[in-house]
């Protein structure tokens, strides 16, 4: 499977100097053609920072790239000028952001607001016509009537629709979902996933999704990288990671899933908040909050190694 997307070693920091502080720190991560990745992790782990960082959508300053490289198509992001990052933010890799009530211009129409994207990436089909198409392919009903309405005249999920209209409009070869399904009730939830999977089959992209909740991964993912504090702690096959997570964070991400089977009054959770970024202890940086943790873990570093083929775990302890 041809590489799409390679981001090597990547290191970004908020602020300069003494000052600066990490937020995404050594991070690797490929994304072959037609593949679905999910990113997964609590918040404020470096998820969304590390995805924008994609098509240099995390603005610099704050931001500062201060290392590694993000190959798309084969050409580095980090060095690509303001013109070139315009064709490919769009044309090569669309977003759908959180929460669509706030990304959509509610003073506009979703049918102007998807012509736009067109008329940006594919001003020949910016037509009436071809966004009754794309509201159509994302399953909206009665598109000829919808495409008038304003955003508030529409359910969360039938934004969340627009949305992915929107982002398919210039056909892109990679999409980046940061989390789709937040604020949607399970349903609506279960809709949105199964018309992302439906959509790569017959269009044959590739998906980046981020989320924090390792339950809704198993229908979609091809592989899953878990992130935690700036860094990728686990690297696994989605049936692989599902069936035996063997970091202790993949772990305890795993039982606070809720089940269907068994009477369980309190989920277990994770003790203690994800640090900030600029104050991650020293050694691993799950220790404080780990299970299993022993006094040398607060002492060194662990690094990402491959423990068995094409599993990859930042733990020396991960049996």
């Amino acid at each position: 499977m041809a590489a799409l997307l390679e981001i090597n070693n990547l290191k970004l920091d908020f602020g300069l100097g003494a000052e600066a502080a990490r937020a995404v720190d050594g991070v690797s991560l490929t994304i072959g053609a037609g593949e679905t990745l999910c990113l997964v992790g609590e918040s404020g782990c470096g998820k969304s920072v590390t995805a924008q960082s994609i098509a240099r959508l995390v603005p610099s300053p704050p931001a500062n790239y201060v290392g590694g490289e993000i190959l798309l198509n084969g050409c580095n992001v980090l060095k690509m000028t303001p013109r070139e990052l315009r064709d490919i933010r769009g044309g090569v890799v669309s977003y759908i952001f959180q929460e669509p009530g706030a990304s959509l211009n509610p003073v506009f129409r979703v049918g102007a607001q998807i012509k736009e994207s067109l008329k940006l990436h594919r001003p020949e089909k910016a037509s009436d016509q071809e966004v009754i198409r794309l509201l159509k392919l994302v399953g909206i009903p009665a598109p000829e009537s919808r495409l008038r309405n304003y955003p508030f005249e529409m359910s969360g999920g039938m934004q969340q629709r627009v949305m992915i209209a929107m982002a398919l409009a210039s056909e892109p070869r990679l999409l980046v979902a940061d989390e789709p399904t937040t604020a949607l009730d399970v349903t609506i939830q279960a809709q949105i996933l199964d018309l992302l999977r439906d959509l790569k089959q017959r269009l044959g992209m590739a998906i980046l999704l981020i989320t924090h909740n390792l339950g809704i991964v198993g229908d979609i993912a091809d592989r899953v990288a878990v992130m935690y504090a700036g860094q990728i702690v686990e690297l696994a096959p989605a049936s692989e990671i599902l069936r035996r997570p063997l970091h202790p964070y993949t772990r305890a991400l795993m039982n606070s899933v809720p089940k269907l089977r068994g009477n369980v009054e309190r989920l277990p959770a994770i003790p203690g908040n994800v640090p900030r970024i600029g104050n991650f202890p020293s050694g691993c940086r799950f220790a404080p909050r780990c299970p299993v943790a022993k006094p040398e873990c607060s002492a060194a570093a662990p690094e990402l190694i491959e423990v068995e083929p094409k599993r990859w775990v930042r733990c020396p302890y991960w049996k």
